[in-house]
């Protein structure tokens, strides 16, 4: 789809919470190559018994799903092992909230790739050419309540 930095909008709800991943592109395609992003499948956030914090990981909430395929004609060449990094950075606020919430909140995501060790999501991980299948979790902790209502954040998830 891209080269460089590639991402994609993951969506989910929750009771009060969607996850979604952002996009971001630049490059040059012919000289470096291409990251194909596809989001297979949104996350969902749900708040905890709190109501102080929101999570993919709390009862109910599920990691967003997303396929990335990195490819460069330079590392099947060279057969190079580390053309591209993957990373998914949290978002610094949310999207949407329900009215009458004046609250900020604080996030970190984490994403694994092909079911292996998770990572920070801030922490660019390199890897090979081919298709990998990331699951994304983003927590959220806020400075008080959250209201009920529906809410909504974006992970960027970057391929570069």
């Amino acid at each position: 789809m891209s080269t460089g930095r590639a991402a994609r909008p993951i969506i989910a709800l929750t009771a009060g919470a969607a996850l979604l991943v952002g996009s971001t592109q630049a490059g040059l395609a012919a000289v470096i190559g291409t990251c194909t992003i596809v989001v297979q499948s949104g996350g969902t956030m749900k708040v905890a018994p709190s109501l102080t914090s929101m999570s993919s990981r709390n009862s109910g909430g599920s990691a967003a799903q997303v396929s990335v395929n990195p490819q460069s004609l330079v590392c099947n060449i060279l057969a190079l092992l580390d053309c591209y990094s993957i990373s998914t950075p949290a978002p610094a606020s949310f999207l949407t909230w329900p009215a009458g919430w004046s609250g900020s909140a604080s996030f970190v995501s984490a994403f694994t790739i092909n079911g292996g060790v998770e990572r920070p999501g801030n922490t660019p991980v390199m890897v090979a050419n081919g298709t990998k299948t990331l699951n994304i979790h983003l927590d959220a902790t806020g400075s008080g309540i959250f209201r009920a209502g529906a809410y909504q954040a974006q992970v960027t998830v970057r391929c570069e």
